[in-house]
């Protein structure tokens, strides 16, 4: 408001308030009467209730009234004009200015050697102003034209998530053959574009998409969060693209680039009448170089599908599988991969309700499940080294301990006990060396025997030296930490279930299940991979991750790399390490010629472990196998790969085959060896 008219204002309100005080008190004797004959004046009578002072009264109370009103209203004018000026300009220019948001580019997700995994490619995208959702005739063509229900196109012109006054977006990854149509017609679209955008591609179909995850439109809940979001953390608007699992959601500040500003001027009716200088373009997210070796990766994960179908051809179930490989000098993980498997792509502009159904249906073996990282199952014998180090850590056993294996042990000695519990195999007389090779349960039944009755839980405490019970930390989301059971943990697990006193108490058989890796013992392929890493370093054991660094804007430098992290290092006496790792070497060359041919022709030498474990309530085996190489005499170990497969015959007949091939892509000598040792643990 302009400061003269304030001026007038306040010398009409003066005007006013003059007058009134003019006619409350202006004459004087109005409080006296004369006397018709000429005498002197005389008072009246002197009461305060006569008609002329009760009007008085009320005129001085009326402006008094008026007068604090004005004054009331002069003051909000000053506030308004001279103390409050900027605020009110700011809404009025808000009033006639809207901000138009553009999505940027991700950045490209690369393997270790620079191949891109996940990149970008260029779409045909329909766009409309929303002024087309009254056009009932126009919607009704441009829904047939792409093939989309009228209803769902009057969706998304309603769709303002990307401001009021943007192009709406009506359809992604148009054919060329509606791009010239609308072209071409029009008259006919008045209100219809097409714009060329940037969206996820995935030249490799489904390689590593549990790694690399999907991405789609933010939900409610990173909407909430985000606005909570500190300095420097990414503010959401609704309808932006993030990423949802996987690297993309790991990682999501580094792939998500800045969305682009514009601020346009509107009129009163919301249309964009020109465009302000202010604003950016946007700027695409950074490059994210992952550990994954791509051909290592292809490897993996043909090979489990191919031993998948081959357990499926003996008749087993072969519901699911899993394999890592890791650099165990500094946790890098090479290959990840899970079967069943799907195709990020199928997010890409967002998934139909019906593929969605299908990728989360319980015949489908739960493909969104990356088994390596949240798969949690019994270890089977795959966990006998550990269990083998707890005995001599612990006095259990020593170095000449040695055991005869009939087929059959029992807590009390006697063969004819019907408590007793089976092995796979009649092994004879074993010592440690051999009782590893050759997996006999026998040898691990008398270490849980002999733990029981020191009353000690040395197994459960070096299971979780070894990492096991606990996250490893790796930087994907989703990592489940398995279960180390003990006596406390049965108590209360079984007491909230409403078992007795007797049913929840830690009993002696437990000790020996858990020894051989059964019972309720439950690991990850992922805790598994980094324990076995401990057993090539010899002690150290290196956080797994698959970031490698963040490259450059210009060049093939890295303006942010993974630091190594050391999480733990197990201290062991060497003499324990040595009987251990012979004991590992011999699964791999000794224990079954149809084993061993699989390993004679690569020329690394490794040493590795086979399991097989029961799955109660699903009736299932898993099978398991690990090792790690180069493991010859003098060599120091670099790689270590371990693989589990849920429903198959054993884990010498299944994972042991995907362990040698991904060896084989490492060294690049492929596994040429046909059959298979059916029998082995």
């Amino acid at each position: 408001m302009d400061l003269s008219l304030i001026i007038v204002i306040v010398c009409a309100v003066l005007a006013v308030a003059l007058i009134v005080v003019f006619i409350v008190f202006g004459r004087s004797e109005a409080a006296f009467t004369m006397d018709i004959g000429g005498a002197s004046p005389r008072a009246s009578g002197g009461s305060d209730s006569s008609t002329e002072k009760t009007l008085s009264s009320r005129l001085v109370g009326f402006a008094v009234a008026v007068g604090g009103i004005f004054s009331v209203l002069v003051a909000r004018l000053w506030t308004m004009q001279l103390v409050s000026t900027d605020e009110y300009s700011e809404q009025a220019e808000s009033n006639r200015t809207s901000t138009v948001y553009t999505q940027a580019p991700r950045g490209r997700i690369l393997d270790r050697h620079g191949n891109e995994i996940v990149t970008n490619r260029s779409s045909f995208v329909v766009t409309a102003i929303s002024d087309v959702l009254d056009d009932e005739v126009e919607v009704t063509l441009l829904a047939n034209l792409i093939g989309m229900p009228p209803q769902a196109v009057r969706r998304k012109l309603q769709d303002t998530t990307q401001g009021y006054q943007s192009l709406r977006t009506v359809s992604v990854d148009v054919s060329r053959r509606v791009v010239a149509y609308i072209g071409e017609h029009p008259e006919v679209f008045p209100g219809v574009s097409v714009e060329t955008r940037a969206q996820r591609s995935y030249p490799h179909g489904s390689l590593a998409a549990h790694v690399v995850g999907y991405t789609g439109t933010v939900t409610q809940e990173q909407l909430e969060e985000s606005e909570n979001a500190e300095d420097g953390q990414i503010i959401y608007r609704s309808g932006d693209i993030v990423g949802q699992t996987g690297v993309e959601k790991r990682y999501e500040s580094v792939l998500q680039g800045v969305r682009g500003e514009q601020v346009v001027y509107v009129d009163a009716h919301g249309n964009v009448t020109g465009r302000q200088s202010s604003g950016f373009e946007p700027q695409s997210g950074s490059d994210l170089v992952l550990t994954l070796d791509i051909d290592v990766q292809r490897a993996a994960e043909e090979s489990l599908e191919k031993v998948i179908k081959q357990q499926r051809d003996i008749g087993k179930a072969a519901v699911g599988a899993s394999v890592v490989a890791l650099d165990c000098t500094n946790g890098e993980v090479i290959a990840m991969a899970s079967y069943p498997t799907f195709t990020p792509s199928s997010f890409v502009g967002g998934i139909s309700t019906a593929d969605w159904d299908a990728l989360q249906d319980e015949d489908a073996h739960y493909p969104m499940l990356n088994r390596a990282i949240a798969g949690q199952y019994p270890s089977g014998s795959i966990i006998k080294p550990l269990t083998t180090l707890a005995a001599l850590d612990y006095g259990i056993i020593n170095a000449d301990s040695s055991w005869n294996c009939s087929g059959w042990w029992s807590w009390s000695g006697r063969s004819d006990d019907p408590d007793g519990m089976g092995c796979w195999s009649t092994h004879g007389g074993v010592d440690i060396v051999s009782g590893i090779t050759f997996s006999c349960d026998v040898m691990f039944y008398e270490i849980g025997k002999g733990f029981y009755n020191q009353n000690s839980e040395g197994m459960q405490e070096t299971f979780r030296r070894y990492g096991l019970g606990s996250a490893t930390g790796i930087d994907l989301p989703g990592e489940e930490v398995g279960r180390v059971p003990d006596a406390a943990w049965k108590w209360e697990y079984f007491k909230n279930l409403g078992y007795s006193d007797e049913d929840a108490t830690w009993q002696g058989g437990e000790n020996c299940n858990l020894a051989i890796g059964q019972g309720d013992l439950l690991v990850t392929c992922i805790q598994m991979a980094c324990a076995y890493c401990s057993l090539a370093n010899e002690g150290p054991v290196y956080r797994p991750h698959v970031m490698r660094g963040v490259r450059s804007r210009v060049g093939d430098g890295f303006v942010t790399e993974y630091k190594t992290e050391q999480i733990r290092d197990v201290e062991e006496d060497q003499s324990f390490r040595d009987l251990v790792a012979r004991g590992m070497w011999g699964v791999v060359y000794e224990e079954d010629p149809l084993q061993t041919v699989h390993w004679t022709n690569l020329d690394v030498t490794v040493r590795g472990k086979t399991g097989t474990g029961e799955q109660i309530s699903v009736d299932r085996a898993i099978g398991w196998f690990g090792a790690y190489g180069p493991a010859g005499d003098g060599e120091t170990p670099r790689y270590v790969v371990v693989a589990n497969m849920d429903g198959v015959n054993a884990g010498g007949s299944s994972s042991l085959l995907v362990v040698r091939d991904v060896f084989g892509a490492i060294y690049g000598q492929p596994d040429t060896a046909t059959g298979v040792a059916t029998n082995i643990d």
